[in-house]
């Protein structure tokens, strides 16, 4: 039975991948970041109602405390479970907020991966651990060409993407300096029903819920014409586990080769709940209007802009599809949208229906 170790578990990424690798069989370890309030929602589904009681009973999935910022904890760990596989989701992800937390962004992104790789190499494990580095799509930025592959250079546009430049390249110096499979996947947006409320695709797929409910009156966004590569988390995890099965270690940009903007994002949410949205306006004065009762329900606000803007990314996923085999197209956009409505609409209507039993 092979062990993984995943960094970042509780997060949208770490529980789908953690649900992925203990179907193939594996002994899945997880770390977590002690915290005052529950943090572990998104691992609910992968145990029954008895092992929910005590996560560290459970048969073949076990959790542990620590942060990949703390050098000490990562070692110990490290050299405890002496995990065939290490995949490093653990971050600071959010790309707007990187601006206003800068060295937090870079102490986990940065940091934390370079904690990792020591940590195998001081516990001697360079040749039986296989390393994952999740980097980003963040760091083409300032995008040199259209579509970004893994030959593209770098131009990252945000603190974020500065710190996982770092991530990535230390991934690279450890393979080709100390022989190790240590490996990047370059991940553009992905997307699921467990991403985090703050993130722009959530945001707008619970807006419309709620707004169908009558739970909330309008949407508040940033740019709209931001273009973006989407793909569905849960299809970019089978990606992951692929690479580190590749006879060589090779870093993989993780894509589906299609790009969408913002608006049509919203457009499609709003289509599932019933409500077709007529635009209005330019720039900051657009505003999405329901057509149905001229209603404003979407418009834009300078505050969620960036500071410095990367707009569109697009991904080849050509190396991917040959060499691993991986179908990056396995969800459609259309589908990702659809998904992630009927989630939150579900959730909506189960969150009202919890305030009538109080009421």
């Amino acid at each position: 039975m092979k062990k993984a170790l995943i960094t970042g578990v509780t997060g949208q990424d770490g529980s789908y991948l953690a649900e992925f690798l203990l179907e193939k069989g594996y002994e899945v370890h997880g770390m977590i970041r002690r915290s005052s309030s529950y943090n572990q929602e998104r691992l609910e589904d992968l145990l029954t109602e008895e092992e929910a009681a005590s996560l560290y009973n459970h048969k073949n999935f076990h959790l542990h405390y620590g942060d990949v910022t703390d050098a000490l904890n990562v070692t110990r760990l490290i050299g405890e479970i002496r995990p065939d596989e290490i995949y490093n989701l653990a971050a600071q992800s959010h790309v707007r907020v990187s601006f206003d937390m800068p060295g937090y962004t870079l102490d986990v992104d940065a940091k934390g991966t370079l904690n990792i790789l020591e940590a195998v190499r001081i516990v001697g494990l360079m040749e039986k651990t296989r390393v994952y580095q999740a980097s980003t799509s963040e760091l083409f930025g300032k995008v040199q060409e259209i579509p970004q592959k893994e030959t593209t250079p770098f131009y990252p546009r945000s603190p974020y993407g500065v710190a996982k430049i770092y991530g990535f390249w230390i991934t690279k110096n450890y393979r080709e300096s100390y022989n190790m499979f240590a490996v990047n996947g370059i991940l553009f947006n992905h997307e699921s029903e467990r991403r985090g409320e703050t993130f722009v695709t959530r945001k707008i797929t619970l807006a419309a819920a709620r707004i169908a409910q009558e739970k909330q009156k309008k949407l508040s966004l940033g740019n709209l014409d931001s273009l973006r590569d989407w793909g569905y988390a849960k299809d970019y995890v089978e990606c992951m586990w692929l690479i580190l099965q590749h006879d060589k270690p090779e870093d993989f940009v993780i894509a589906t080769g299609e790009m969408h903007t913002v608006r049509e994002f919203v457009e499609l949410a709003f289509k599932h709940v019933g409500i077709e949205i007529e635009w209005n306006g330019n720039g900051v004065e657009e505003k999405g209007i329901n057509k149905a009762t001229g209603e404003v329900i979407v418009d834009v606000d300078p505050k969620f802009f960036r500071p410095a803007e990367v707009d569109q990314l697009l991904g080849d996923p050509t190396k991917a599809r040959t060499l691993l085999g991986w179908n990056p197209t396995k969800t459609s956009f259309e589908n990702l949208v659809r998904i992630m409505v009927q989630s939150d609409c579900i959730k909506i209507s189960k969150e009202e229906n919890v305030k009538r039993m109080f009421d």
